[in-house]
């Protein structure tokens, strides 16, 4: 129902009867769908509509019969507030940092997927892939001290050289050496020796030094102490009892050990000299708004670029009325409500401005819970950023600041996830799988909350 104080939704419906060709796996008729025609609609009836698997394209907006059409489409729902970022996440926020402080510029990784939208490759992360261990317990036991000093005997008394072939060592594999009788399976062999390459085999640990510590523990600890001298400085000098030592110490290693969010990559300082700027802007999409009007042609000819190079459309297929149509006419009404976000409700355009051009336009509806992303495309010249990734979180950070102001909007709709398309199935596979089904349910358990 239209709230109170604002105009009715006002749609056409076109029924779901005929089948209609899918985009995902080109089936002729196998897209079923309910669909209408949305004139105008208000941004609660809209938020309404998704909860319950509907999505829009620009003033369509449609369903999918599940059971019937050749494609199931999933939603998939993210709770901004308890979203964590995973290493890849990182990798991704840390490489425009390097970028724009340093001008640093990655390597693109080979076959890597085109981002056709944030679906296509937002909710990577890293989940550890664990299977069980076909290592015996045996062969987990270490060697004791006396193996370990007779095999280093039996390597000086026969001063037998090791040479390993060099196919073996590009490989990254083991050569071994072994006498004319092969050892038993399961019993240990003393004629067999095994050459790791590279690097060059060891004797053990060295028991008269300290053991080896990883690189980021150190890193850990030369914070933490940069933390306490900070924290030391602060009291100009006084003396300290142990125990207010002992309470510093614990407040660092607090501070230390939180992992780093979203908002301290993109709002991370940056140096006077930085070689770029990146300046991210929310522009309602509306004609009569001179921000979005005075956009418009750059941002028409950046989606044209992207269809044509990203997914081979001819220019016919992405002019300016095709952009206009797909990315600018929405049937959502405006809405600035007294508990809700400083820009209002309604649809976006949150523009990538990298050194006064655009670089990357992410299409967002601002509903009552949650921004819901639409559509993303971008200068392909500036993929090796990885800007479909970075661009979702931005988004999901610009969830949470909405939220803020609005207590109610709280989570992130990414669009469907098709399982049986090919360029989304890779989601649903290894590392990938446990995250995407987290979002995936999330969906779907709003979807029976609300039956």
């Amino acid at each position: 129902m239209a709230a109170a104080g604002s105009s009715p939704s006002i749609v056409e419906y076109f029924g779901g009867e005929d089948g209609y060709r899918c985009g995902y796996c080109k089936n002729e008729s196998g897209n079923l769908s309910h669909g209408m025609w949305a004139h105008s609609m208000t941004v609660q009836d809209y938020q309404d509509l998704i909860d319950r698997g509907w999505r829009r394209s620009g003033k369509y907006v449609y369903k999918p019969i599940m059971n019937q059409t050749c494609c199931p489409q999933y939603t998939i729902r993210c709770q901004a507030l308890h979203f964590q970022t995973s290493k890849s996440h990182k990798k991704v926020l840390k490489k425009m940092l390097k970028f724009i402080s340093k001008g640093d510029v990655s390597k693109v990784v080979s076959g890597e997927e085109p981002m056709d939208s944030h679906i296509e490759d937002v909710v990577s992360c890293d989940f550890a892939y664990k299977s069980e261990s076909h290592v015996s317990q045996s062969e987990l036991t270490p060697l004791s001290v006396d193996h370990a000093e007779r095999v280093e005997n039996e390597d000086k008394e026969t001063g037998e050289t090791k040479e390993v072939d060099q196919q073996t060592v590009e490989s990254g594999s083991l050569q071994i050496c072994a006498d004319r009788d092969m050892p038993v399976a399961g019993e240990p062999s003393h004629s067999a020796k095994t050459v790791h390459a590279p690097p060059k085999p060891g004797k053990g640990a060295d028991l008269s030094k300290p053991p080896c510590r990883k690189a980021k523990d150190i890193r850990k600890e030369r914070k933490l102490q940069k933390l306490l001298q900070n924290q030391m400085r602060t009291l100009e000098g006084s003396q300290l009892q142990a125990g207010d030592q002992a309470c510093l110490l614990q407040n660092s290693k607090s501070k230390a050990n939180q992992p780093k969010t979203i908002e301290d990559f993109i709002f991370d300082t940056l140096p006077d000299d930085a070689r770029h700027k990146l300046e991210v802007r929310l522009v309602p999409v509306s004609f009569e708004d001179p921000q979005f009007k005075s956009s418009f042609n750059q941002s028409a000819t950046l989606f044209a670029k992207y269809q044509m190079a990203i997914h081979k459309d001819t220019p016919s297929d992405c002019g300016e009325n095709e952009f206009t149509r797909f990315l600018c006419d929405s049937p959502l009404e405006a809405e600035n409500a007294p508990n809700g976000p400083e820009c209002g409700y309604g649809s976006f355009h949150q523009q990538y401005w990298l050194d006064g051009k655009i670089i990357a336009v992410g299409v967002i509806d601002i509903l009552p819970y949650c921004v819901s992303s639409v559509y993303l495309y971008y200068d392909p010249d500036y993929s090796f950023l990885s800007l479909g990734v970075y661009s979702a979180l931005r988004e999901i950070a610009f969830t949470r600041q909405l939220h803020e102001k609005a207590p109610d909007l709280c989570f992130y709709y990414m669009g469907f996830y098709i399982h049986s398309c090919p360029k989304m199935r890779y989601k649903g596979e290894g590392e990938e799988s446990e995250e995407i089904l987290q979002y995936v349910l999330e969906g779907l358990a709003a979807l029976c909350i609300l039956h």
